[in-house]
């Protein structure tokens, strides 16, 4: 069988005063319409249309995740070089100098892997009240 097109052919002209238009303008932005022309005719239309919303606890643990992930990315770029250092060795003092760093940097490490397992459950016992 074949699907009766459904070409939309007519157009539908509006003015509007510019406080009209912001007005309208805010409450596409707060849908998920990706076109005004689709937001206006569900408006017009009287059908659904849904909004999105922000949750200001998700927004901070993100923000928060966001920045740990950028220190944990710097802790591992940080110890890539030192196992790149590593391979370079040919003395045995520069070894014993590369172990202080290592140990440095895995004290870092787990310090933030802490760090982000206390926000993580944090987040879970506010999400779960």
């Amino acid at each position: 069988m074949m699907k009766e097109k459904n070409n939309r052919t007519k157009w539908f002209h509006l003015r509007l005063t510019p406080d009209e238009y912001q007005k309208i303008m805010k409450e596409f932005n707060k849908s998920t319409c990706r076109k005004l022309s689709d937001y206006a005719r569900k408006n017009l239309l009287q059908k659904p249309i849904v909004n999105t919303y922000r949750n200001q606890s998700q927004d901070d643990f993100m923000a928060e995740m966001i920045r740990l992930r950028v220190e944990l990315n710097a802790i591992g770029n940080n110890f890539n070089q030192a196992v790149k250092k590593l391979h370079t060795l040919h003395q045995i003092a520069d070894f014993k100098h590369w172990l202080l760093s290592y140990e440095l940097e895995k004290k870092i490490l787990f310090n933030k892997v802490d760090e982000i397992k206390k926000h993580i459950q944090k987040f879970a016992e506010s999400w779960l009240q």
